[in-house]
């Protein structure tokens, strides 16, 4: 249960508040390409309207490195707003300053102003007080809603409930409770997918869900320094070879559960391969002998005579068909699984514009997720590669929850504590 403060729990009458919110969203210009977290916001945005407060929202966008950058202008966010709460939207052009406090200063009960983006300034991100200060001033109540920022310390993140009273919104409080529960009591049987590139990334969820999960399954890139280490050929394949050592402790620690419990950690038996990343490269399927820690009965391994291997100037780009299959399969025995990273290289787009040539085996976990082969069991999805994926193939409203943040997310799995929740008032 979630043990902070939130928007009901306090007199919001009156009051003005500053929200911070998470609105670092894709562009292609001034175009925001997908508003997904900008859509997650608004049942807090609504909540607090209802209440005529005065609404003043911070928030960043990229990697600015503490300096304007019309590029990363929080202006086409104000747009979006408008046209999805159905109100004007006010814009400032900073998020500090004597401009800045008149503009919030003459709000009317029920206006909202959006302020700039405030990675503009150096001092946010280096816990600056006088910056908190300047902050401070616009507002009677801070709302933190800002999901995929609260593992990183920052002014607008955990300094600003050392200078006014710091309650959640709905977002954060959906957020934190969803994994929690998931983490902590989860619908049995349960079962992680993990895919991306590095195992640095991921070592603290690894080691947790080997911890608590009854299946494993691995993919992507990070697959590959997994097959290194259990003495598997990858070719030119993207692999952490200094991370080989760690992979194969996490394989020990696998094998040692497996022994001891009914568990299944899963690497993939077969791939997809080309010479180079494109679109118009000619690919083929290669297999290699099976490798699944733990002892399945009846579990189907390729026969050698079968197994094939990466050429030396072929790379890894995808699970291939048997292993996305057989993930698939573990999966209708799963009540609960949680996903986080793609299986292949899901940003190179098809000749034809849909299913790209090695997002095939992403795209079948995918849909057994959603029950395409009979069961379908409560899917919770992070990290942004593969929320990406699932919201260009539009099937975000498919999933039971789609997390905001990939950061935020992978520490509160591993069970960290996010600062920009621990700053915030007690229930």
């Amino acid at each position: 249960m979630f043990t902070k403060k939130t928007i009901r729990d306090i007199d919001l009458a009156s009051k003005t508040i500053l929200l911070r919110a998470d609105y670092n969203v894709p562009l292609d210009g001034d175009k925001i390409t997908d508003d997904y977290r900008i859509k997650q916001s608004l049942p807090t945005l609504q909540f607090l309207l209802d209440k005529e407060v005065k609404l003043v929202i911070c928030s960043h966008l990229g990697r600015p490195d503490g300096r304007p950058d019309p590029k990363l202008s929080l202006r086409p966010v104000s747009k979006r707003l408008e046209e999805l709460l159905d109100r004007k939207v006010l814009f400032a052009p900073d998020c500090v300053g004597e401009e800045v406090e008149e503009q919030v200063a003459g709000l009317s009960p029920g206006q909202i102003i959006l302020l700039e983006n405030v990675r503009f300034h150096p001092e946010e991100e280096a816990d600056d007080p006088e910056f908190a200060k300047q902050l401070a001033k616009l507002a009677d109540v801070f709302v933190q809603d800002a999901f995929g920022v609260v593992h990183h310390p920052a002014v607008s993140v955990s300094e600003m409930p050392k200078y006014l009273p710091g309650v959640a919104g709905f977002l954060l409080e959906k957020e934190v409770d969803t994994i929690t529960n998931v983490m902590n009591n989860p619908v049995r049987p349960l079962m992680s997918v993990i895919g991306g590139a590095k195992i640095a990334d991921k070592l603290d969820i690894l080691h947790k869900f080997i911890e608590i999960a009854d299946f494993v399954a691995i993919g992507g890139a990070m697959a590959n320094t997994f097959l290194l280490a259990e003495g598997i050929k990858i070719g030119k394949s993207l692999a952490d070879k200094d991370e080989v050592s760690v992979a194969r402790d996490i394989l020990n620690k696998a094998k040692q559960k497996a022994k001891d419990n009914d568990f299944v950690f899963y690497l993939p038996q077969d791939g997809v391969v080309a010479s180079k990343i494109d679109k118009t490269a000619s690919t083929r399927i290669v297999d290699w002998d099976a490798h699944v820690v733990a002892e399945i009965e009846n579990y189907p391994k390729l026969p050698p005579k079968s197994a094939s291997f990466v050429g030396n100037d072929e790379i890894i780009l995808d699970i291939g068909p048997f292993s996305a299959s057989f993930i698939a399969g573990l999966m209708q025995s799963a009540n609960t699984v949680v996903w986080n990273g793609a299986l292949g290289v899901t940003e190179v787009p098809s000749l034809l514009g849909h299913i790209g040539p090695f997002s095939h085996g992403t795209d079948i976990i995918m849909e057994a997720m959603l029950g395409q082969f009979g069961h379908r069991p409560f899917s919770l999805v992070g990290g942004g590669d593969t929320v990406g994926y699932i919201e260009n193939r539009h099937m975000v409203e498919y999933f039971d929850h789609v997390s905001t943040g990939g950061g935020a997310s992978l520490e509160l799995m591993a069970g960290r504590t996010l600062p920009g929740v621990e700053a915030l008032e007690n229930k």
